[in-house]
Order: structure tokens, then sequence, then C-alpha cells
């Protein structure tokens, strides 16, 4: 669907919307996403993280007998010969190469090694909060936040659309949130330069103004969140 026929669904939607709250920055952001980095290569760039599920090759140089496919368990590991259980989840190709070779650099004299990804598990979105159909969601290629709300519905008279929350897990595990107003970016196009959403990005509509980011975030990630995004967002087994 093109752009043009989503935002005129979007105005229809939005208009239901009662406009009770007084009018927050296009881009509120917490301390650890702030908004100019929206635009940053870091933030926006092709990065794809593994996540359980997904079937990895590991191409060892030096000892071809090392080398196989191997597949990221429930728990976000991956189990290879010598190197034994490493944390795979939430880290790109390129890391798990790193975190690999220094792994078996203990056993081997040149331990440098390639990991390929082979076969990803499906590329999941989570839309929830004041959407009309929430849920998981196959990601359909570059769309933004809006977008996504329209793929689940469309908003509920009670949403809040200029507080949408959307929450990335970065490289390394860093969980990173910013409130978006989608309600300013129908009506000015320079507002609405959102990033497309990535893989396991959870897109959020309370259903009223978020007074405490941080903290309605991690309710969030507690409690509304279906498993598999849990799993992928618990920064505590991260390592």
């Amino acid at each position: 669907m093109s752009a043009r026929p989503l935002i005129a669904l979007a105005a229809i939607l939005l208009a239901l919307v009662p406009a009770t709250c007084t009018t927050p920055p296009a881009n509120q952001t917490d301390a650890g996403f702030p908004a100019t980095p929206w635009a940053d290569a870091s933030l926006s760039g092709p990065a794809y993280l593994l996540a359980p599920g997904d079937r990895i090759e590991v191409i060892v140089h030096t000892a071809p007998e090392l080398s196989g496919e191997f597949l990221i368990a429930p728990d976000g590991r991956i189990r290879m010969p010598l190197a034994g259980p490493v944390m795979a989840m939430a880290l790109t190709p390129e890391e798990l190469a790193a975190i690999l070779s220094h792994a078996l650099a203990s056993e081997l004299i040149d331990p440098s090694l390639d990991v390929n990804l082979t076969e990803p598990v499906s590329q999941k979105i989570f839309i929830g909060g004041e959407v009309r159909a929430p849920g998981m969601f196959d990601l359909p290629g570059q769309i933004d936040p809006l977008q996504a709300i329209l793929m689940a519905g469309g908003l509920t008279r009670d949403a809040a659309p200029k507080d949408v929350l959307l929450i990335r897990r970065l490289p390394g595990g860093e969980v990173r949130s910013a409130v978006i107003n989608v309600k300013a970016g129908l009506t000015d196009p320079a507002l609405a330069s959102w990033l497309p959403l990535r893989r396991f990005d959870v897109v959020y509509v309370p259903r009223s103004r978020i007074s405490e980011q941080n903290q309605f975030v991690q309710q969030i990630l507690r409690t509304a969140l279906p498993l598999p995004f849990m799993v992928f967002y618990d920064t505590s087994a991260s390592r």
C-alpha cells in the first residue's frame, strides 16, 4: 500500500481521537534516547540482531571440524564445541564472531572465524496498547510507527496519539525508547521523518499522556509483551 492511502486512512482514524491534552513536542525522549540521534546511522542502519530461532553458520578457518550450522536456542544461546554456551541474542553476527573467536582463543592458535546468518526467524514487531487489533505482526518492509498502527487496525477512541512509544533494543543489549507524536506527523511532514521499524521493535499506544516514561517502559517490558518479546528484551540474561 502506498503512503498516500495510509495517510488518508490515518487522518480519518485520528479525527476520532479527542484532543484534550496539551500539545507536547513532536518527539519526547528519555535521557538515553535523545531526539537528535534518530538520524544517526547507529540507530537507523541495517543492523540485524540475532534472536532465538535464527540459524547461523560458523566458519572456523583454521579448524574446519569445528565449523557448522547452529540454531539459537530459546534462551538466546548457541552451543558450539570448545566454546561452550555463548549468548547470541541481540548481537550482530559480527559481534558474535568476535565473542566466539575470544572463546576459542585458549584452544586454537588462530581462532579467526566468520558468522553468517543462514535462516532467520520471521521478522516480527509488536503493536500494543490502544489499537484495535494489538498483537505480533510480520514486518512487511520499511514502515514507520504510524503505518504499524494502521496495520493493527488504527487507534481506539481512548488512544493518545501524541504519546506513541517506540521501544528498541540496540546492538549490545541496550534498550531505548522514544515518544512519538504521530498526530503531528500527519499535519507537518517535517515531523514525520521517523526511522523505519526493525525486527522486534515495540510500538505501544498509551491511553493517556505518559508522565514517567522510564517507568512506563519497564511496565510494558514486564507485563504487556508476548513471550518471544519478553525473552528478547530480558537484558538480565543477555550475557
